[in-house]
């Protein structure tokens, strides 16, 4: 569990690993101080404290983790901001995700960060003052006054529980600013020793000893995505066209750049993209907030999805091969030189149909003479299930009759699944289709030939319908409300394996009285 906060910061640490018995651990971070840089105008992470002090045996500690608690740059300010929170995820060397949830408040600066950015905005006037730059730095704070400066609570995990997060952190951030009579020794420690299932369906509470009450629930299939409302979020943000184009782009490895100045939003629209593109898997730079620190990767000659945010749009403007989606402004530009085969038809204009369909049910019935009173619209976290559920039908549509072409290779050691193209493309009728074509040329699609092609495995909801539910799909086709029935039930599905405990109790965690972090804590954190 780390701690932040400019003027010596970092970010925290707080790992977890899974066992082979499929369970994990949630960890807590590690506790940084923001440090002003020397003649930089902005600090330097440096972690204060991390729990546990030694790296786990099976999940080492990752390294540069405060470049990721404040993407824009550790920097002092004149006022003292409200708390916030956002999820960042780190992929190490094995290509493991690592979720670094960060929180960070604000503190009074102590005199010695005071002093370092003083002195840096006297040598940018002199320099103005001797012909040189005009502009100081947005991170330069007024020369009088009370400095204030964030410091982070960081808790890094392999696990994807961003709610529990949330609530483990603003719980003890809560002990601290209220002055509550609870150790946060205790708490700590409750938390780096919770163990919980990885998947299955199973449902814990835990209690990390201040009277809270979390309850985890595991998805039922872990090889299922887990999207809570991001998918819903992202085309209300984008839009059907805006979506459906980088879902093109993913799967024929463009690179998608994501620019807002929600940090939560730049996190939630990369996993929306990635649960879109389910039963493929994304292998390339995956990367949801990209520190300003390291903005040089995105002229990288690989794909990537990687998200950035809009203070550094300027910096973006001269990437000729990327594609750039606009949260804030809902709008995706395709540069010149870059272009996105579209899905084929007719399965382009049925689902850009039945997405119209799901987002906008009132659609159908404005011409009708004598239109029903009301319609029941869905909740934003089932809509999130019924987009991903288009989807869905639209990979077993684009491969349906797959494992016809499979072969198996049997000259190695080890035999060899290998994947006919050209049958493929030929039984279906689209041999010069360029989008299926790039599609099938991928790492994503090897990917998924080398996971779900072996004969003996688990299946899941995808296997189901390429299996049983092809025929029903073509007899639909012509039939819009049979095949929003059909989405309507998958996404029942899609949402029992993320909620398999609808009605359980919630959490019971206290929060900060309101305007909190306004008042003067009794001693720093």
């Amino acid at each position: 569990f780390p701690i932040c906060s400019p003027s010596s910061t970092g970010a925290g640490n707080a790992t977890e690993a899974g066992s082979s018995k499929g369970w994990g651990r949630l960890h807590s971070g590690t506790c940084l101080s923001c440090v002003g840089g020397e003649g930089s105008g902005e600090g330097q992470g440096q972690i204060l404290q991390r729990f546990p002090e030694k790296d786990w045996e099976d999940n080492p500690f990752p390294q540069g983790i405060e470049l990721f608690c404040q993407p824009s740059g550790w920097q002092l300010c004149p006022e003292r901001n409200p708390p916030t929170f956002f999820v960042a995820v780190l992929t190490d060397i094995n290509s493991e995700r690592h979720y670094c949830a960060c929180l960070t408040f604000w503190e009074p600066a102590e005199p010695t960060q005071e002093a370092v950015c003083t002195e840096d905005a006297t040598e940018r006037e002199e320099e103005v003052d001797e012909g040189g730059p005009a502009q100081l730095s947005p991170a330069t704070p007024g020369p009088p006054g009370q400095l204030f400066a964030p410091k982070t609570l960081v808790l890094v995990s392999r696990l994807d529980h961003a709610e529990v997060f949330r609530n483990s952190l603003g719980l003890i951030y809560t002990i601290h600013v209220e002055g509550l009579n609870v150790g946060l020794e205790n708490v700590i420690g409750n938390l780096l020793t919770c163990v919980i299932p990885l998947a299955g369906g199973s449902q814990r509470t835990i209690s990390l000893g201040a009277g809270d009450r979390q309850v985890i629930q595991t998805p039922l299939a872990d090889s299922l995505p887990v999207s809570r409302c991001s998918v819903a979020l992202l085309f209300r943000q984008l839009g059907i066209t805006n979506v459906l184009s980088l879902f093109c782009a993913a799967l024929t490895e463009h690179k998608v750049l994501f620019l807002s100045r929600s940090y939560q939003r730049l996190s939630d629209a990369c996993r929306g993209l990635l649960a879109l593109l389910f039963p493929l898997r994304y292998s390339f730079t995956y990367v949801p907030i990209l520190p300003a620190q390291l903005l040089e990767v995105l002229s990288t000659p690989t794909p990537f999805i990687i998200g950035v945010n809009a203070a550094f749009q300027a910096e973006t403007q001269e990437l000729l091969d990327v594609i750039i989606a606009d949260l804030d402004g809902g709008t995706v530009t395709v540069p010149e030189c870059v272009h996105i085969p579209p899905l084929p038809e007719p399965l382009q204009s049925q689902t850009h149909s039945v997405l119209s369909m799901v987002l906008d049910p009132e659609l159908e019935l404005a011409d009708l003479a004598f239109p029903p009173p009301s319609t029941n619209a869905s909740s934003l976290k089932m809509q999130d299930k019924e987009l991903r559920a288009v989807f869905l039908r639209l990979f077993a549509q684009l491969l349906q009759g797959y494992r016809w072409c499979l072969h198996m290779v049997r000259i190695h050691p080890e035999p060899v699944i290998r994947f006919h193209k050209a049958a493929f493309l030929g039984q279906r009728g689209l041999v010069e289709d360029d989008f299926l074509m790039k599609v099938l040329e991928g790492m994503a699609f090897a990917g998924f030939v080398s996971e779900r092609g072996v004969p003996y495995r688990a299946t899941d909801l995808f296997d189901e319908l390429v299996a049983h539910e092809v025929a029903r799909m073509r007899a639909d086709e012509n039939h819009p409300q049979r095949v929003l029935r059909h989405v309507r039930e998958l996404a029942e599905q899609l949402y029992k394996n993320e909620n398999p405990y609808p009605a359980v109790a919630m959490h019971k965690v206290q929060r900060p009285g309101e305007a909190s972090h306004l008042r003067r804590a009794p001693r720093p954190f």
